[in-house]
């Protein structure tokens, strides 16, 4: 039994981990330019809601990634318009935008599908599965079989995407010249100004990324991790997300070590459920739920004053004529 246990809690840690690391690159490439993105909750979950939506609608898989992906960057972009080419608060236009979306999800889905907010269920055969379907159950009395092939090679490509995306952001800000340009914006964007590169640009190019990646997000809330949507179903992923941004201090690699943290900790806290622990008996169900959210305010409150965010961050940049 310990290996399909040990095989059960890894798989579920990459599960759950993937929407987190979507969310955290795509913070670090708006925050690394220096726009603050408090919206990553209402773009994952309006994304979430556009693949459901048009994947029931069009009983197509492609689709529903699109619509994610277009609907995330539109959010984006108007994250942008407001904050990068009028100079508005940052910090407001993205308490706004997960607003809007946590409301009007529910209004469409109301008034498109009569299922108080809920879209159709989405059917097996459009939904993302495992790349090696024979890995998706472990097999009692063989660890290599159950830990390496359920725990590591049971998921569908947006786990793997996710994953590899850690190194490609990395190689990105680190290696490349616009990542560099990027990183140079959220320092200092005076200095970028005065090489003769636009301000502006980099920044809508960064909130663009970042619109993907939260249109990704969203897309394997309801197209690989549940079967539809539900009314605020992102349950405060893309916070926590944000939570280990900061506590990966804006860096992509521990930026990945928070999201597998928390991903492990929803994952033992769904095994905990209905187990009965020696002297202290069962344990309540809300205190296992709310590991995770517990874990964001300690970690935020014990390392926020100790990681030093980007010079520019939340500073909105206007040209000296």
């Amino acid at each position: 039994m310990d290996e399909l246990m040990i095989a059960s809690v890894l798989a579920s840690t990459l599960r759950v981990s993937t929407p987190l690391l979507f969310c955290a690159m795509a913070g670090l490439l708006s925050e690394r330019s220096g726009v603050v993105d408090i919206g990553l909750e209402g773009k994952m979950l309006f994304a979430a809601f556009a693949a459901a939506a048009a994947t029931a609608a069009t009983h197509s898989t492609a689709l529903g990634l699109l619509a994610a992906i277009a609907v995330a960057c539109v959010l984006s972009l108007l994250h942008g318009f407001a904050c990068v080419s009028h100079q508005g608060d940052q910090v407001v236009s993205g308490v706004a935008i997960n607003m809007v979306a946590a409301g009007l999800t529910v209004v469409l889905g109301t008034a498109w599908f009569a299922q108080g907010g809920h879209t159709p269920t989405i059917d097996d055969s459009l939904r993302l599965s495992g790349l090696w379907p024979q890995f998706s159950e472990p097999v009692a009395g063989h660890w290599a079989a159950s830990v390496l092939g359920h725990g590591l090679l049971s998921h569908n490509a947006l786990v793997y995407l996710a994953f590899a995306l850690v190194g490609g952001v990395s190689f990105f800000l680190s290696r490349t010249r616009p990542g560099l340009r990027l990183r140079a914006v959220g320092e200092n964007p005076a200095m970028v100004d005065a090489a003769g590169v636009s301000v502006l640009r980099l920044r809508y190019m960064a909130l663009l990324g970042n619109g993907l990646l939260c249109g990704l997000a969203g897309a394997y809330l309801t197209l690989a991790q549940n079967a539809s949507f539900t009314p605020n179903m992102s349950a405060g992923r893309g916070f926590i997300a944000l939570a280990a941004l900061i506590f990966g201090k804006w860096k992509p690699l521990p930026a990945l070590w928070a999201c597998l943290l928390f991903g492990f900790l929803d994952a033992v806290s769904i095994r905990l459920q209905g187990v009965s622990l020696p002297g202290v008996g069962e344990v309540p169900v809300q205190l296992i739920q709310a590991l995770p959210y517990a874990l964001t305010v300690l970690l935020l409150a014990g390392f926020v004053g100790q990681a030093l965010a980007p010079k520019a961050l939340g500073q909105p940049y206007v040209k000296e004529r």
